[in-house]
């Protein structure tokens, strides 16, 4: 894993200022070190500039990057982010054109992969990548995405030179990229975040690749193309051979992305999806005679003020104590303070260079930089209730037929603390119906299905573009803002592909949610931990912790010179932060409640300073 950037003008030659632009390339790398704080290195050349920092987990000594390889007597040069889970694969069909690698290192893979097969060899890549290919004789450059976005990669387009990052901040390196806010990017602030839509960077004149994406730049243009999307297929397994598909299909993924140089570890919270990923690993690793290592979190004190709810229903303790028993893993127990997750609020928006998930986002920071003071990779459970439906709106038809994102059923509690002549001009409700309606119309829908049918198949579409990429953008910045590895096996695209047309009646047969996961993993997990109620990643629940942000929020709001308070109703803020907080009816997915609406308004206080954002309307 690493950072890349740089910037591309087929029209240049910054070779005639290479002091100048040599230096931007050094800052856009400076400024995402902690990506990739192993090694760095520049290339610049007329028309094209490449920053690369990199942290060392696949062929240690030779994967230095940019990196360059000649084919015609033409020069290519490529840096690139991410792991590349089929790398044996991918070399033997370059062997079979008698391409031979002179490393091991899955970047070359890639640069040799796209000489010797075209941009089409895009498709046959299983991973998670961002990376950027620069053809020198043609002068043109080419930007890739991996299927869901787990790695990031932002652009924008200043006087006619492409510049790109995988972080916001890169961006901001190259002359005269500053951050504006117009109405859609504050429609994106405040109606969706902290989702965004699909290619929204929400600063103006700001973009995110899309997943599954490409980027063609040439002195003709800029070309975008899609190469992978989510497609609508009759399923035709059986239920017997739909269950052991998937096993297959899970089981597979979870093993091909152990591939590491440097030793793994998983997060482990008890519930089937992070147990699974553990078992198997922790068998594999068996085998090797390796002991796994795992982790687990939860906040100080939880246990005394934790309230259970439907959104979570159970703390994970009992069940991590049960699997480590089970696993004979390594565990480690880690708790976060509440003062700490409170402090590393402003810190996640660093890492994200936004307003992000508040303290679901800065105790996750504070868990991985603690993980990765002893290593550089963890596998994950992210993702599989995206894929195998685990989450309420999926179940109840108050989610089912709400005709909008159903991790945000009501605008209600974001539009009451908002300036009404803002609300006036901006017209939320209407940006977000657009969005919606945008978003379901990619989809297409099953001749015979019916309302119920179609409904779920939507919300499972929309899951995977749009709330599975805020968590996969939740847990790429706060595991690589230390220099840590995250992966994600159910983000696999195999198996998202079969998953997401399994017929809801599989998928959650005799109202078993993620019936067709938990069938899968029978004999790898105890029953008690395989069938557990769905409870989502821990929170705190201790009064000191809304204390705290409510202080905090007051003495920002009572500052001159604060930028939210032209976009805020101060007297609907002031009556919010005197009455006692619902934990249990999140405003946006599960965890973000009351208090999580505090430390949002935090984080927008802060990133609105910190980026010296202007507003435009």
């Amino acid at each position: 894993m690493c950072s890349i950037a740089g910037f591309y003008d087929p029209s240049a030659d910054f070779l005639a200022r290479a002091g100048e632009f040599e230096h931007i390339l050094q800052q856009m790398g400076q400024v995402q070190s902690h990506r990739g704080p192993d090694e760095s290195d520049i290339l610049l050349t007329p028309q094209c500039g490449m920053s690369h920092t990199r942290l060392s987990i696949i062929d240690l000594k030779n994967g230095h990057q940019p990196m360059t390889r000649t084919m015609g007597g033409n020069l290519f040069h490529i840096v690139y982010n991410g792991e590349i889970y089929n790398l044996k694969a991918l070399r033997q069909s370059l062997f079979a054109r008698d391409v031979v690698p002179k490393t091991s290192s899955d970047t070359e893979v890639i640069l040799l992969s796209y000489l010797t097969f075209g941009a089409q060899f895009i498709k046959q890549l299983d991973g998670i990548f961002a990376f950027a290919i620069y053809d020198e004789k043609h002068k043109s450059l080419a930007l890739y995405r991996d299927n869901f976005g787990v790695k990031p990669l932002f652009y924008t387009i200043h006087n006619g030179t492409l510049v790109f990052s995988s972080e916001l901040k890169g961006l901001f390196c190259y002359p005269d990229v500053t951050a504006k806010l117009n109405k859609n990017g504050l429609n994106e602030l405040f109606g969706l975040g902290p989702a965004r839509t699909p290619g929204s960077g929400i600063l103006s004149g700001i973009q995110e690749l899309k997943p599954g994406t490409s980027l063609t730049c040439s002195r003709l243009g800029f070309v975008s193309n899609t190469y992978y999307q989510l497609t609508s297929r009759i399923h035709e397994d059986s239920y017997e051979d739909t269950i052991e598909k998937t096993r297959f299909l899970v089981t597979d993924a979870i093993k091909r992305q152990m591939v590491s140089d440097v030793p793994i570890c998983t997060f482990l919270s008890g519930g089937v999806d992070s147990s699974l990923v553990s078992a198997v690993c922790a068998d594999e690793l068996k085998k090797q005679g390796k002991q796994l290592t795992t982790y687990s979190f939860d906040f100080t004190d939880n246990e005394k003020y934790f309230k259970a709810n439907s959104f979570q229903p159970s703390m994970d303790r009992p069940f991590v104590d049960q699997m480590v028993g089970y696993l004979h893993s390594d565990h480690h127990y880690l708790e976060c303070e509440n003062r700490v997750q409170a402090d590393l609020l402003y810190e996640s928006v660093d890492a994200h260079d936004l307003p992000c998930m508040a303290d679901v986002d800065s105790s996750l920071l504070y868990f991985c930089g603690e993980v990765a003071k002893n290593h550089k990779v963890v596998l994950t459970g992210e993702c599989a209730d995206e894929v195998f439906g685990g989450y309420p709106w999926f179940h109840k038809d108050n989610f089912l037929n709400c005709n909008t994102f159903p991790w945000t059923p009501d605008l209600s509690p974001r539009k009451q603390l908002l300036n009404k002549e803002l609300l006036q001009t901006l017209d939320m409700d209407t940006y977000v119906k657009n969005a919606y309606e945008t978003a379901i119309s990619e989809i297409s829908i099953l001749p015979g299905e019916t309302d119920i049918e179609t409904n779920r198949r939507r919300i499972g579409y929309l899951n995977i573009r749009f709330f599975m990429q805020t968590l996969l953008n939740r847990m790429d910045r706060t595991s690589m803002h230390s220099g840590l590895e995250a992966r994600v096996p159910f983000a696999d695209r195999s198996l998202v592909d079969y998953v997401f047309n399994i017929p809801w009646e599989m998928k959650a047969k005799n109202g078993v949610v993620k019936n067709v996961l938990r069938q899968a993993a029978r004999a790898l997990l105890p029953e008690s931990v395989l069938f557990r109620k769905k409870s989502p990643y821990p929170k705190t629940y201790h009064p000191y912790y809304e204390q705290l942000l409510t202080a905090r929020l007051q003495e920002r709001l009572a500052q001159a010179d604060c930028p939210l308070l032209p976009l805020l109703n101060l007297n609907a803020v002031a009556q919010f932060l005197e009455s006692p907080k619902d934990y249990g009816s999140p405003w946006y997915g599960q965890l973000m409640a009351g208090p999580q609406m505090i430390a949002y308004l935090l984080q927008t206080d802060y990133f609105l300073r910190k980026y010296h954002v202007s507003i435009e309307l």
